[in-house]
């Protein structure tokens, strides 16, 4: 038995630490949309490192991150993109993520253990919002499922990230995580629980909890002084999101069926219009012709009739290439610039050979944009839309029944860290309309069935101009990074300067 579970370690403990780390992917999953019990976010790592560091023999740590963390993504990921052929490739990356826990967080134990848990919180946080960095270079994951997202549903805890980026507001959640941690260890060595292990520091768990505490209020404090600095009578603008309520894009359809989309865009954009609505935004893909070549008049009678700026969505097969496309028309019947997506939607969407194109509309309505569906996965995009003086985004999608909520919460994201408005318009499930401080003024969920249907409110353009986006880079979660590598290649000699 010594040989299974280890010396000093007892069979009950490896039962007990299996079902920790599925107590942790449980947690996770409750904190995540569609249940939004956004504050497990703050306790869900405990049960698994617990399990990790004091339950699970060293040899058999890993099973802690293996079973929390692999369970969680595969059925939060699972649930978002089903189990089709592209979905396959995501499940892969989920499995090579659980594979490199299982087998190096015993590693990272015994470097703990030989330097008395120095390091312990410090690289705790570096190693999970470093290991979110890397996945935002992934192409299936990118932002998905990233810890801070969990609390999207609560502006009050978002504003700092117009600071310290969305990788600052995971840092914060992993700080608490592994501060009450390290607190509940030193509560369990003290009870002589477990032996052959060294124990916590007293002092060292007195320090890191106020520590974590301070930073909390002070972030809370932060996230409060901001939002009482909000404008008193902000500029607002009346904006609709078009949803079509077909799921297909709009290029596999029939040459005949291009006909009855435009008309079916077109009634609801009436709709729209009689609610007031100055900018209307059509779903990614909605048409499957260019408008400036085909149906172009129609277009433009439309335009005009609305007294509306058009925002329409379209994807064709060009002899140069794919383009999958957005067109600013405004009410004149002046067609804007076009807008290619910069991040195909992988795996599947070819590249897009319009694409590195950033165009911001300047309007008696206020200054706009707009983004395609895969590219509100990464932060870089509305970053350089805001920097060019972008004040509302437009976000059209063609999305999945199982992601709805998803490119909502990362919607939200993207409006804080730049402080611009933005309206969420997709072709048969969810739309948004959510202000410039993540408040998500207008939502509507049509899943799983989909539907067609006009969302139209009043919403404040933003300035467009925040601490983030004036530094231009992801610079929380590269600092993590940095000490993901450092604590990786560096625990030999960090062990040596302890001796």
């Amino acid at each position: 038995m010594k040989k299974l579970f280890g010396a000093g370690n007892k069979p009950w403990h490896f039962i007990a630490g299996i079902f920790l780390s599925l107590l942790s992917a449980g947690m996770l999953l409750l904190a995540f949309h569609p249940y939004n019990q956004w504050y497990l976010a703050f306790f869900a790592l405990i049960p698994m490192r617990l399990a990790e560091y004091r339950f699970f023999p060293r040899k058999w740590a890993g099973l802690g991150s293996g079973i929390g963390v692999g369970v969680w993504l595969a059925v939060f990921l699972g649930r978002m993109f089903g189990f089709s052929g592209p979905a396959l490739v995501i499940e892969i990356v989920v499995l090579a993520i659980v594979l490199v826990q299982v087998f190096t967080i015993p590693a990272t134990r015994q470097f703990h253990e030989r330097t008395a848990y120095r390091w312990f919180i410090l690289e705790g946080i570096a190693g999970w919002v470093g290991s979110e960095m890397i996945r935002s270079f992934i192409p299936p994951i990118n932002t998905h499922a990233f810890i801070a997202q969990t609390m999207y549903t609560q502006p009050w805890m978002l504003q700092p990230i117009s600071i310290f980026s969305i990788y600052g507001l995971s840092t914060l959640i992993v700080l608490v995580n592994y501060t009450l941690l390290q607190g509940i260890i030193l509560f369990l060595d003290k009870k002589q629980l477990f032996f052959n292990l060294p124990e916590m520091n007293r002092r060292s768990t007195s320090r890191w909890l106020t520590v974590a505490g301070a930073t909390l209020i002070l972030w809370l404090g932060i996230s409060g002084a901001i939002l009482l600095s909000r404008p008193a009578n902000p500029t607002t603008v009346r904006v609709a999101a078009v949803q079509l309520g077909i799921s297909a894009p709009a290029h596999q359809d029939t040459a005949e069926s291009q006909s009855t989309r435009l008309d079916v865009l077109a009634e609801l954009s009436r709709i729209a219009a009689t609610e007031g609505a100055q900018l209307i935004v059509w779903p990614e893909l909605g048409l499957g012709f260019d408008p400036q070549v085909e149906h172009t008049g129609e277009l433009i009678s439309l335009a005009a009739e609305t007294d509306a700026y058009l925002l329409i969505g379209y994807g064709l097969d060009d002899p140069r290439g794919w383009r999958n496309e957005m067109v600013m028309l405004s009410p004149q019947g002046e067609f804007l610039a076009v807008y290619g997506k910069n991040h195909p939607t992988s795996p599947g969407e070819p590249r897009i050979i319009t694409a590195g194109v950033y165009p911001v509309y300047d309007t008696p309505i206020g200054r706009l944009a707009t983004i395609i569906c895969n590219d509100v996965h990464f932060t870089n995009t509305s970053r350089r839309l805001a920097r060019a003086g972008a004040q509302l985004i437009a976000v059209p999608t063609l999305e999945i029944s199982g992601i709805t909520l998803e490119q909502v919460a990362q919607s939200v994201m993207r409006a804080v860290e730049n402080r611009v408005a933005v309206v969420k318009a997709d072709v048969a499930f969810s739309s948004a309309i959510i202000d410039p401080y993540g408040k998500i003024v207008a939502l509507r969920n049509a899943s799983p069935q989909g539907a067609a249907f006009t969302l139209t409110a009043d919403v404040p353009i933003g300035s467009g101009k925040t601490v983030y986006n004036w530094l231009n880079l992801d610079w929380m979660g590269w600092l993590n990074l940095v000490g993901m590598v450092f604590f990786s290649f560096g625990a030999k000699w960090l062990e040596k300067k302890v001796r």
